[in-house]
């Protein structure tokens, strides 16, 4: 059913007002929250985490031990406590943005140029430095994002801004749903390569080996038999082995990115005709050369460690943009379905259980 409403939304998108959009949305959104449905609850057990590592002395964030909050319940989250209080405020921001994405999505065919030139900017230490890679010059780059903010914004953003953008979709169960995303994606400029295709990593570093090509990878969940291990937020979790093994595999810079959400005033709110936009925030690039020593497979696993600190980082600063609302840590995990876990992560399982 949902399925059919965003196909019709997308098709129909120029003759749909977008404040009704996005009012209805959000009203959905509250009502998943209110009643705990459509992945709020596992939004919430993934938010603990974020929320713990945060550390924030606020909205009824204490230090652990304490056993009681000034908000009243409390949960154990990356070494403190977070309360009831907090994390449901949390979770609702992180489901009317969600929802937020969807509407803006659907419509984005139904947006000037210049609207969404205003909705979306770079920003970060490592913005300038990667334009004069890709964009002045003749380098290539891997990027590795999180499912947070508007990722199909920031597509349209790098293409403009940087370089052609090649971007890996996951293939949906409903054709034509997919078939509406890849049309979105490449209305904006995207270059769309679908997951289970056989030797993708080789297409994409064909890709790279191009001059002026950024890869984009949503590479934050990964529970396929080639994901990695690492640590984030007090926890772990398994990510997609791509942004580390091109980046090994290429020599290029692997640069770790954020897309949050802002709110917007004067003259971009006026071209935007929206009241949020988004940032992608680019750190420093993860220096590859310091891992090359290392047998390939420890050097793939630190460095998708590497990129998950940058990157995690930002998250705890924005966590109600992240838009995590599967499995992914470690404690949330059925590790009988999955395959080739290190020993030191079923040690820890162990240890966990005893």
């Amino acid at each position: 059913m949902l399925d059919r409403v965003l196909i019709a939304i997308a098709r129909n998108a120029r003759f749909i007002p977008e404040s009704l959009l996005r009012g209805l949305f959000a009203c959905a959104a509250d009502i998943c929250w209110l009643f705990g449905v459509g992945g709020v609850r596992q939004l919430e057990r993934n938010l603990r985490h974020v929320l713990g590592a945060a550390g924030t002395d606020n909205a009824g964030i204490s230090n652990a031990g304490t056993g009681t909050s000034q908000s009243g319940d409390v949960h154990q989250a990356g070494g403190t406590t977070v309360s009831r209080r907090r994390l449901r405020q949390v979770s609702r921001r992180g489901m009317r943005a969600y929802f937020a994405y969807f509407s803006e999505a659907m419509t984005v065919g139904a947006r000037s140029e210049q609207q969404l030139r205003a909705r979306v900017r770079g920003d970060g230490p490592g913005l300038q430095g990667l334009i004069a890679y890709v964009h002045d010059s003749t380098g290539s780059a891997p990027l590795a994002l999180g499912h947070q903010g508007n990722w199909d914004y920031a597509g349209f953003w790098a293409h403009h801004a940087l370089a052609p953008v090649t971007a890996v979709a996951e293939r949906l169960g409903n054709q034509k749903l997919l078939d509406t995303f890849v049309h979105i994606r490449e209305s904006l400029g995207m270059r769309i390569v679908l997951t289970g295709q056989k030797g993708i990593t080789a297409q994409l570093r064909e890709q790279l080996a191009k001059p002026n090509v950024v890869v984009a990878l949503l590479a934050d969940r990964d529970l396929s038999r080639h994901g990695e291990f690492v640590t984030a937020f007090g926890s772990t979790i398994r990510v997609a082995r791509g942004p580390a093994t091109l980046a090994l595999d290429t020599g290029l810079p692997l640069y770790a990115v954020n897309v949050f959400r802002e709110r917007l005033h004067g003259d971009q709110r006026r071209k935007a005709k929206s009241r949020y936009g988004y940032v992608c925030w680019f750190e420093k690039p993860i220096d590859i050369d310091r891992y090359r020593s290392l047998p390939r497979e420890e050097a793939i696993r630190a460095i998708s460690q590497a990129w998950v600190d940058v990157w995690a980082a930002q998250i705890t600063r924005h966590p109600e943009d992240w838009h995590m609302l599967q499995p992914i840590f470690l404690e949330d995990l059925d590790l009988s379905r999955l395959s080739d876990v290190p020993d030191d992560i079923l040690a820890k399982i162990a240890g966990n259980a005893a």
